[in-house]
């Protein structure tokens, strides 16, 4: 077989499944089941990238996306208990103006299409085939040497975010109680605990004889 011919046959295998598979995150009823067809999403998307020789982002869909966010998402939704009537409620009701918003993005985006199809230009040969390194080689080279600066800002803009997300968590609310383990620590149990001596005390003898016996 030609190998340019199972290039397109795997390429329509892997985008017929993508797109079966985003499809039944929305239509799932299960939640678990939901997250699962996202994670073989992102997965078939990832072998798209593969045949498009962009090894570095197939390789980040998955180990970021499927082996760390989507992984975590399933083990959240697994453990918390989620009410599924109440979230299909209102399903039905707003079907319809969904498959309106629907229509009118796809008939959008293919427009797009369409124009920057039209406008279209001839691309140049492969960056990475034309230098003799594989894709990962490549952007690996280019973002610390030609675009070093623009990677250090993203990289300096993601950290101020971070550091913003934390700081958010952790301010102090008025409606909430918090404990400082130093203070406990210092604690003596002497002054919190007090153990009181009392002798026994026995009932009278008319209190006994006036109790139902069984």
């Amino acid at each position: 077989m030609n190998p340019q011919t199972l290039q397109l046959i795997c390429f329509y295998a892997f985008g017929f499944v993508t797109v079966a598979a985003a499809l039944s995150v929305i239509t799932l009823k299960n939640t678990v089941h939901a997250v699962l067809a996202l994670v073989l999403t992102f997965f078939s998307a990832a072998c798209l990238w593969l045949l498009l020789e962009a090894e570095f982002l197939a390789l980040a869909l998955i180990v970021v996306y499927v082996g760390a966010v989507m992984v975590l998402f399933l083990f959240v939704v697994m453990m918390l208990d989620i009410d599924q009537e109440k979230m299909r409620e209102g399903f039905v009701k707003f079907l319809p103006v969904g498959l309106i918003v629907a229509v009118v993005m796809l008939v959008e985006m293919l427009g797009l299409v369409g124009v920057r199809a039209m406008n279209a230009h001839v691309l140049g040969q492969n960056p990475a085939v034309a230098a003799g390194m594989s894709n990962t080689e490549w952007l690996g080279h280019a973002l610390y040497t030609t675009f070093l600066l623009p990677f250090e800002i993203a990289a300096l803009i993601l950290t101020v975010g971070v550091v913003a997300a934390v700081a958010l968590t952790l301010r102090e609310r008025r409606d909430a109680r918090y404990e400082t383990p130093s203070q406990q620590v210092k604690v003596d149990p002497r002054n919190r605990v007090r153990i009181v001596k009392m002798a026994a005390v026995r009932p009278d003898e008319s209190t006994a004889s006036q109790e139902p016996q069984s």
